[in-house]
């Protein structure tokens, strides 16, 4: 359905356009707050190395982007007390606070649209975002035969 892909470009655009401005006032990379949303998002506290698997990135472009997140002041290394060569990744409150005021917008947005659609109809979008991202992540490892 072309209708769909067309809104769905244009929504990825609207949120590219909001992450650039993120990124440019904070002196960051767009793929620095991609970081940032991964830490946030994650259930478990996430390793240089879980990050640089949710990103696709590699080593080396997953240490640069830590570093500027610390140096940023958005990123805290914190080593694990069991086995202190294990280092974890949390969003430093502040930072993390800078950031939702910059997104209150979209988050504003999300919220008046969500108010529009009634619960079964919400759990089918839903539905339909997590097995778009699920399809998407497998592209990751190769096209499907």
């Amino acid at each position: 359905m072309r209708a769909l892909a067309v809104e769905l470009r244009r929504l990825n655009g609207e949120l590219n356009r909001i992450v650039h401005a993120f990124s440019a006032g904070q002196e960051l990379h767009p793929t620095d707050v991609q970081a940032l949303a991964a830490i946030l998002d994650s259930d478990t506290p996430l390793t240089p190395s879980l990050l640089r698997q949710r990103l696709g990135l590699t080593s080396g472009a997953v240490s640069a982007c830590v570093d500027r997140l610390e140096r940023a002041g958005h990123v805290k290394r914190v080593r694990e007390s069991a086995d202190r060569r294990v280092v974890h990744l949390h969003y430093v409150p502040s930072a993390q606070a800078q950031a939702r005021k910059h997104f209150a917008p979209l988050a504003d947005a999300t919220e008046r649209a969500r108010r529009r659609f009634d619960e079964p109809e919400l759990a089918v979008v839903l539905r339909f975002l997590n097995v778009l991202n699920e399809e998407l992540t497998e592209t990751r490892s190769g096209p499907r035969g």
